[in-house]
């Protein structure tokens, strides 16, 4: 006999615990909050990691991910509010209430590339290398950072009967006296929804595994050229989020268009055409820094620097 999730009592079905974590008198610790500064101190300390292992400096990677933070998380908020802004044109106080949820991955992929490559020019070093060094943690940081979705009973998809279905709430009271309707207008009367912060979540952990996979062989064979797991990334993140934006039901929008498809369909492209460039042609990229050749790296690299 097939087991109804809806008849069980709300704390054993999928659904989220609600967005704080703790209170301690005026403080208050939100689970986005924790997850993105978690995610940030692994990303750093796995970077590092990786920078000694291609004897990289990674004091380099600890300064850059200061840059980062500055770069990407402020242009992902104003990416976001951006194609939202009829919403937050009506309450601007929200603008900054980054707390509540509502940044865009591909607004913070621009805005730390933005970051990275003057951080690059003004320390003189491989821009593409700090990329490749970093893309594993970037991953690794967007499929922690994805649960924060799920406390905020946010992202998710269309409504579906599915054995994993998530529950989202019609209100979410806060103790304020704020209240939030989760659930779109056309799908008030639905309870269940696609996860589709968790289907995200497995396929960057998977996209994960394949970067550190790549990083390692590269080490113990045939070297990778520089660029090598930023391309990989790329693509194989945008293949992913491309089907899986499908399924949301709050998709930012440029007309009838989801814009993540988008961006995702030009992310497998040049994904695709940089790993070509790359084996195929085989040319190295542009670089901030003096053009590798070999193996997509020419000399040694002593403290970040090309000797």
């Amino acid at each position: 006999m097939a087991l109804d999730l809806s008849a069980l009592p709300l704390a054993v079905q999928f659904t989220s615990p609600g967005p704080i974590l703790v209170r301690i008198g005026p403080i208050t610790i939100r689970w986005y909050g924790l997850l993105i500064a978690t995610a940030v101190l692994l990303g750093v300390t796995l970077s590092q990691y990786l920078a000694k292992r291609r004897n990289v400096n990674p004091d380099l990677l600890s300064d850059l991910s200061i840059w980062l933070v500055i770069g990407a998380i402020p242009a992902a908020r104003l990416y976001y509010v951006l194609f939202q802004w009829s919403e937050y044109a009506q309450h601007p106080e929200n603008i900054i209430a980054i707390w509540k949820g509502g940044i865009a991955i591909h607004g913070a992929i621009i805005g730390g590339i933005a970051a990275a490559l003057i951080f690059a020019k003004l320390k003189r070093v491989s821009f593409w290398q700090l990329a490749d060094l970093v893309s594993p943690s970037l991953i690794l940081g967007q499929a922690i950072g994805r649960w924060g979705n799920f406390f905020n009973s946010e992202a998710f998809g269309r409504p579906t009967n599915l054995p994993w279905k998530l529950y989202i709430p019609q209100v979410i009271n806060f103790s304020n006296g704020e209240r939030r309707f989760p659930r779109p207008p056309q799908y008030a009367n639905y309870d269940y929804f696609h996860p589709t912060f968790l289907y995200e979540s497995l396929w960057d952990f998977m996209v994960f595994s394949l970067l550190i996979a790549l990083f390692f062989r590269g080490l113990q064979r045939t070297r990778l050229k520089l660029g090598t797991l930023s391309m990989v990334y790329l693509a194989a993140y945008s293949l992913g989020r491309l089907w899986i934006e499908g399924l949301r039901t709050d998709s930012l929008m440029l007309g009838p268009l989801r814009i993540a498809q988008i961006v995702s369909l030009v992310g497998i492209a040049l994904g695709l055409a940089g790993l070509a460039w790359l084996y195929i042609a085989k040319r190295p990229f542009p670089d901030v820094v003096s053009t590798p050749t070999e193996n997509g790296q020419n000399g040694r690299w002593e403290d970040g620097e090309m000797r």
